[in-house]
């Protein structure tokens, strides 16, 4: 059978479009040979994401990102296609995070794998989207505070500023420098002070010496002292006192009890009544012998002379 020249015409430009379709997909980073799933997802914003970025699990680049556009639900969120090309199974309740790639570096999504038992992700599955916080934005929320603390502190600084200022005024100053000068000069009496007191340890050192050789010697005696009443038989002598002290409470306590002489003296009322009723009468007759004293001539003469009652003044 004999080709026509049209018919390998129509072969070759078949070919050149199956080529040409190839390689448009190869650049792209698609593998027509290759069994590759699509999956969906959406974000707020993709600032730094660009088709072809790669698409990554757990770090190991796994396919790419191949379009990015508007949802087109009036909702202006982006809808984003990834290919994967990979057999790896995870389930349709994992995550595509949108993270950066380094500092200079853009964006690129990964996919979070969820192992819950729940259905394997098919191709067209439309996968939740989350954003991983970069390091630039992470920086941004730790100098944020810290700038609105500077902020207050340099406000509270400006007011701690005028305020002293409207508390420094002239007469302040004036005040402030007066009392400077004021101790100054204080210091410098001191100083004339200081002089004058070592000029005079210098003159009276050896008074001072005396003095202190003295107090030295008055130590060392009281010392011996001290020596002496350690080495004396003081526990003798305080069980003496001790001794003493016990017959003395035994004595004190027979007085209370009226034992003895002084004990019923002190006790026996009887007595105490017989010795008063003595005592008067003892003060009636040496007051009787005084006023008369011819009655008691009786006691030297053989008459009797008879006894009168003394007259009441």
């Amino acid at each position: 059978m004999k080709i026509t020249r049209e018919v390998k015409t129509g072969v070759l430009v078949l070919l050149g479009i199956i080529l040409l379709y190839y390689g448009f997909n190869y650049l792209k980073g698609r593998d027509l040979f290759n069994s590759s799933l699509t999956f969906y997802t959406e974000y707020d914003n993709v600032e730094g994401l660009v088709p072809s970025t790669p698409v990554t699990i757990n770090g190991l680049a796994v396919g790419q990102v191949t379009k990015i556009g508007f949802k087109g639900d009036g909702s202006g969120k982006l809808l984003i296609e990834l290919i994967v090309d990979s057999d790896f199974k995870f389930s349709k309740n994992s995550k595509a995070e949108l993270y950066e790639t380094g500092l200079i570096g853009g964006k690129a999504v990964a996919i979070v794998p969820a192992f819950d038992g729940a259905e394997q992700a098919k191709n067209g599955a439309v996968l939740k989207g989350s954003i991983k916080a970069g390091l630039t934005e992470l920086v941004n929320q730790r100098l944020t505070p810290l700038q609105e603390k500077i902020e207050i502190m340099m406000v509270g600084a400006d007011s701690l500023l005028n305020n002293i200022n409207d508390i420094f005024d002239e007469k302040t100053k004036a005040h402030l420098q007066t009392s400077i000068a004021g101790l100054s000069s204080t210091i410098d009496s001191f100083k004339s002070t200081s002089n004058s007191l070592n000029q005079l340890m210098i003159a009276n050192e050896a008074k001072i010496d005396a003095v202190l050789t003295n107090a030295e010697k008055a130590t060392s005696d009281l010392t011996k002292i001290s020596g002496s009443l350690s080495q004396s038989d003081l526990g003798q002598t305080v069980k003496n006192l001790e001794s003493t002290l016990a017959n003395f409470n035994t004595l004190l306590a027979d007085l209370e009890q009226g034992k003895g002489t002084m004990g019923k003296l002190l006790k026996d009322d009887q007595l105490y009544n017989n010795l008063e009723g003595a005592t008067s009468e003892l003060e009636a007759l040496l007051l009787d012998f005084k006023l008369h004293p011819n009655r008691y001539t009786r006691i030297l003469s053989k008459k009797e002379i008879p006894y009168q009652e003394p007259e009441s003044n």
